[in-house]
């Protein structure tokens, strides 16, 4: 598989970027391979796939699992575009509730690689989109947290102001209330970076 692996300022957190291979017939390209991924210091075990499917202005996020249940996600956006956006969780990080942004889009095919201990959102730009990603552990209702879209503290500038937003992604957690019972610790977030 050929691909460019691109450093966010958040550790452990990193943007793929395929190579594409297209003629007049369409295109191809590799989503994920173990063993490339693997020798390029990527090696994770993948056991489930989601596919989601948004309409405009749709925000999902920040949603993480806690340490009963770690996931690290590779995020890719197949229809449309999206603004995907993670949030730094481990306490005691260098770079901790400092966010980081990339436009996923059906034509750039760039993924987002979110390892253990971030939070993860996503706002739909287009008419639809659809997100699909690889996730490193099955879903674990009990283990998920929701940290609030809109937090200050965190201080994403969203290009929407009101968003449609599940019931749960309304009721999220501010980033102080986070602190009083955190789901990660830097250091001891096993790939994590």
């Amino acid at each position: 598989m050929q691909f460019t692996i691109h450093q966010t300022p958040l550790p452990g957190a990193v943007i793929i970027e395929p190579v594409c291979f297209r003629d007049e017939r369409g295109f191809f390209l590799e989503s994920w391979n173990s063993r490339d991924f693997a020798a390029r210091g990527i090696a994770i075990d993948f056991v489930q796939d989601n596919h989601s499917r948004s309409v405009k202005n749709v925000l999902r996020g920040f949603h993480y699992q806690d340490m009963t249940a770690p996931m690290v996600k590779l995020v890719r956006c197949t229809l449309g575009n999206v603004l995907d956006v993670i949030v730094d969780l481990r306490v005691g990080s260098p770079t901790f509730g400092r966010w980081h942004a990339v436009e996923l889009t059906a034509d750039n095919m760039l993924q987002l690689l979110v390892p253990i201990g971030f939070g993860h959102a996503f706002l739909t730009l287009s008419d639809v989109a659809e997100i699909q990603y690889k996730c490193s552990i099955y879903y674990t209702p009990a283990a998920e947290g929701v940290i609030a879209w809109n937090d200050p503290d965190i201080g994403v500038p969203w290009p929407v102001t009101d968003p449609i937003l599940s019931q749960r992604d309304r009721k999220g957690m501010r980033l102080a209330e986070y602190l009083e019972r955190p789901a990660f610790r830097f250091g001891n977030v096993e790939g994590a970076g």
